[in-house]
């Protein structure tokens, strides 16, 4: 993590003491967040963050205190303040009021931390195990991003124990959903399919730009319902997110996948198509 970090609107050295045990959230995990990769300074696709934020905020009673553009201005000082042109950025909001081991708290119905760290380097392909009944998709929660992470974390870490790099999370009908902090799409026949969101996947900003703004004519992008035999049984296999943008998938527990043999050609063009994006968006809100 990079020496500051944003405190509502203020940006503060990290090892000043801001937060404070009252603060509900800090003990429950009652908040939101979200994950941003920063491109030359610029926080890519803020208003697809802001939007999913606030309909998570919105559907856990997390009061969003400062306006988006507020927000984006503090980010924007607390890149400046960091160096952090190339970064990855966590923006998280913690409610500080209410439930029974409340208070004191900050003062604030809930509070805004933004931080930014350096870009984690990732292989250039991964390996996925498979864990049941970790999605409920009937849930009114299903696909939002809040502070309560702790299944994932738990998730992430067994996988790379048992030698993967990330899971595949299957929901009560056996579908695949997604991983613990990524998309997944499996490319078939030229076509490439994600679980729909009524499987209870989080709907993934990447995943969003890829089904709503690119448009590789030989390459569409669309929703439907995957099993782990159909992940199996496709042309190629691949995992996306803020921070990783697209990357290869080239076994699934101790099944070798096929598009390593093709060196993952569809991938391979949905990525030029979605760092092309990228490129005109950071050219537009430099």
């Amino acid at each position: 993590m990079h020496p500051y970090v944003l405190y509502n609107d203020q940006i503060v050295q990290s090892a000043e003491p801001f937060l404070r045990p009252g603060q509900l959230g800090l003990l429950s995990g009652w908040g939101v967040f979200t994950t941003f990769r920063i491109y030359d300074a610029v926080p890519f696709a803020f208003e697809r963050h802001w939007q999913r934020l606030s309909r998570d905020a919105e559907l856990l009673h997390v009061p969003l205190t400062l306006k988006p553009g507020q927000v984006r201005s503090s980010l924007l000082r607390l890149i400046e303040a960091n160096g952090a042109k190339e970064a990855t950025l966590r923006l998280c909001v913690v409610r500080s009021e209410g439930g029974f081991w409340a208070g004191p708290g900050s003062g604030n119905p809930s509070d805004f931390i933004g931080l930014t760290s350096g870009l984690q380097q990732w292989s250039d392909s991964v390996s996925l195990s498979v864990a049941a009944n970790t999605r409920y998709a009937a849930s009114p929660f299903a696909g939002t991003k809040s502070l309560s992470w702790a299944h994932n974390l738990t998730l992430a870490e067994t996988a790379k124990h048992q030698g993967f790099d990330e899971v595949i999370l299957l929901n009560e009908r056996g579908e695949a959903t997604e991983c613990t902090s990524a998309n997944l799409f499996a490319v078939k026949d030229g076509i490439t399919y994600t679980p729909p969101l009524s499987s209870g996947p989080l709907p993934g900003v990447t995943r969003a730009v890829m089904l709503e703004e690119l448009d590789p004519v030989d390459t569409p992008v669309i929703e439907k319902v995957l099993s782990v035999e159909d992940l199996y049984e496709a042309d190629e296999v691949f995992i996306t997110s803020s921070t990783r943008e697209l990357l290869p998938v080239d076994r699934i527990l101790d099944r070798e996948l096929a598009g390593g043999a093709t060196d993952w050609p569809v991938m391979k063009k949905l990525r030029q198509a979605l760092r092309t994006y990228v490129e005109r968006y950071t050219e537009a809100h430099r």
